[in-house]
């Protein structure tokens, strides 16, 4: 019955060529749909290339150019990389031309570019005066293009800190509960992370994500109420580390070593490892793991028990 479920559940593959626009309707846009953003590229001192409507969803998208200074990287996305940015700046130079155009809405009387901040920060290291964007019309893809960010790959603690400012964003803007960003979000445990490495930017998070993707949900809750709710959490999620840490230190005293210490650790305080249950309740969970941490056997732990664990994730903090 389950089986016959999930077959029924399976997406419906499309056929070749059946979705959106041919190549010519691309090319046939209402100009005075996006008049007054027009206008305002002019005003601020940028200059539109060109329009199109885009080919999966027939929207419109304006190509600009536009004065450097005035973009920004929208303010909850992931910290810069020094070494990213510098092979950019590498390639930029070699190729002696900039061809990847970044993603622009305009707020604020400013043009934010949500997945674009290591290709604006090469460029503007580089001295260049102005910089090529698709601009949409929608700012609300502000919120929506993390999921469509593959400029570079994110770790745990980049995309963890990404989304709690995207919440904390949301939060001000007192928009809707924290379900109803599910798909801007990805999966409720990155909330609860990012809430802890606010706190404490050298947190291990991969150790502890196989755990709480099993038992964090988005909540039905208004946006400023579920972000106090993820700071409760994260500091739970701290204590938890706290106990955690304190094993894998008397553990490298004893002489044990291995980079995968922290997750052995927690997969052997995880009494929810090979539950087949797919409901749990978080605080249950992790005062559990943290009381079994506090009473942990450190001397009855062999180097040969951590060999066969096989580790687990990696450090994910670089």
């Amino acid at each position: 019955m389950a089986k016959a479920k999930k077959r029924a559940a399976r997406r419906k593959k499309a056929a070749a060529g059946s979705v959106g626009l041919n190549a010519a309707e691309t090319g046939t846009i209402d100009l005075s749909s996006v008049r007054g953003l027009t206008e305002a590229v002019e005003r601020d001192g940028g200059t539109v290339l060109g329009s199109y409507r885009d080919p999966f969803g027939a929207t419109p998208v304006l190509v600009v150019a536009l004065p450097i200074e005035r973009v920004e990287p929208t303010p909850y996305q992931r910290d810069p990389s020094d070494a990213h940015i510098k092979k950019l700046m590498s390639v930029i130079e070699k190729v002696g031309r900039f061809l990847d155009p970044l993603v622009l809405i305009r707020q604020d009387d400013a043009y934010w570019t949500p997945n674009g901040n290591h290709r604006l920060q090469a460029m503007r290291k580089l001295g260049a005066r102005s910089i090529i964007g698709l601009l949409v019309p929608d700012p609300e893809i502000a919120f929506k293009i993390l999921a469509l960010n593959t400029e570079k790959a994110h770790n745990v603690k980049e995309k963890s800190l990404e989304t709690i400012r995207m919440a904390r964003a949301l939060a001000a803007r007192k928009e809707g509960k924290e379900e109803d960003f599910a798909f801007e979000f990805e999966q409720a445990q990155f909330l609860t992370l990012g809430a802890a490495y606010e706190q404490r930017k050298s947190l291990s998070g991969g150790a502890y994500t196989s755990v709480l993707r099993r038992i964090d949900v988005f909540q039905e809750e208004p946006m400023p109420k579920a972000l106090k709710e993820r700071e409760r959490r994260g500091n739970k999620v701290l204590a938890l580390d706290d106990a955690v840490g304190k094993i894998v230190e008397a553990l490298k005293a004893k002489g044990l070593t291995s980079p995968y210490l922290k997750p052995f650790v927690v997969a052997r305080i995880n009494h929810i490892r090979f539950s087949k249950a797919t409901e749990f309740d978080f605080d249950e969970v992790i005062d559990k793991m943290t009381a079994s941490a506090r009473k942990f056997k450190v001397d009855k732990i062999r180097q040969e028990d951590v060999a066969k664990a096989g580790g687990g994730p990696p450090p994910d903090e670089d």
